[in-house]
């Protein structure tokens, strides 16, 4: 068989050698050093955190200039808002409860993902500690004021009810739960329902990609329509004789602001044939997303028992040293709660 002898530009094609006589790759040397030098063991785990930490971050820093909630300014949260909303959210309870929401989910979102940095968690444990107490307490109060405004979120529909407030008990109970394992020491548990948590509450990002992606299709087809009252109507186009010229209805006598007029779903046009078309799809993209986020993060955590297994060692030996019982088990686990086989450490540790 004939063998072809490298030429130069061959030899140069090929990784590097080390005086060691080990091939150096630098790209992946540098991929390395760059993950490990903020804790994480595996460069798969940067990749998810920088994905999804990395929207979360970048969602809630460019909705920052919403805390100006009704400014005049074209960043303020008024002039953001889907044509038809700041009608509801201008005054009374809604904005009450748009404020409280956005005041505190915007903040929550900045610090959480500081707390998924294991560099932090180690060397900054009082940070850790301090971080994720403010991040609860965020939470929970945004949660009170994403209630306060769903019957008015994007028509307030029955699925957009239903899905705030799946959303807001499961990421409740998840944040509890994490709470009370890290209370008992159950440390591996405590990275389980945070990681849900943080997942959970990141739907409201992939749900507004699909949210967009679902208006967009829906708008090819003249099937699609809902309905708005004509106060809504009135505050997008500030004039009723405009409002009467496009929606007769809402001009003929006995009508009022209440008055519910067919508009139809077609994004890129009136704008509130553009509202229109975002709420059809509100109610669907939080549902689907919130289902996407529920499996996905359940698929990673059991991809990664070796992690899971690492920590339940951790929290058994720290169990031990403050004496909580059944040492390894004393939080929310299986073989406490349900039918699994007892847990036995990898190590046993002598409480002295």
């Amino acid at each position: 068989m004939d063998q072809r002898i490298p030429s130069r530009t061959d030899e140069n094609a090929l990784p590097s050698t080390s005086q060691d006589g080990k091939i150096s790759n630098k790209p992946a040397n540098f991929w390395q050093r760059a993950y490990r030098s903020v804790g994480f063991q595996k460069g798969y785990n940067f990749c998810l955190f920088i994905i999804f930490a990395g929207a979360l971050f970048g969602f809630s820093l460019a909705r920052l200039s919403y805390l100006n909630i009704g400014g005049s300014a074209s960043s303020s949260y008024a002039s953001g808002a889907a044509p038809g909303e700041w009608y509801w959210y201008s005054h009374g309870i809604y904005r009450i409860g748009i404020t409280i929401h956005l005041a505190t989910i915007l903040p929550a979102g900045l610090l959480m993902v500081w707390q998924f940095i294991p560099i932090i968690r180690h060397k900054f444990l009082m940070f850790h500690r301090i971080n994720g107490y403010l991040v609860v307490t965020l939470v929970v109060i945004s949660n009170v004021g994403a209630i306060m405004i769903a019957r008015r979120a994007f028509g307030g529909s029955l699925e957009t009810q239903a899905g705030v407030g799946v959303l807001v008990i499961i990421s409740t109970v998840s944040i509890a739960l994490a709470y009370y394992n890290i209370k008992r020491l159950q440390i591996d548990q405590h990275r389980a329902w945070m990681l849900r948590a943080m997942f959970y509450l990141g739907t409201i990002v992939t749900m507004r990609l699909i949210m967009i992606l679902s208006a967009l299709i829906s708008s090819k087809s003249s099937y699609y329509d809902t309905t708005m009252t004509c106060g809504e109507l009135l505050s997008i186009h500030d004039t009723s004789e405009k409002v009467n010229t496009l929606y007769p209805e809402c001009g003929r006598p006995g009508s009022t602001v209440d008055s519910r007029v067919i508009v139809q779903a077609k994004f890129g046009t009136q704008p509130e044939q553009i509202g229109a078309s975002l709420r059809l799809s509100f109610g669907m993209a939080m549902w689907m997303a919130l289902f996407l986020h529920a499996v996905g993060v359940e698929i990673y955590l059991h991809l990664t028992p070796r992690e899971s297994n690492r920590l339940r060692q951790v929290a058994y030996e720290r169990q031990m040293e403050k004496g909580l019982s059944p040492a390894g088990s004393a939080g929310l686990t299986s073989d406490r709660w349900g039918d699994a086989e007892p847990w036995k450490p990898m190590k046993e540790v002598t409480k002295t």
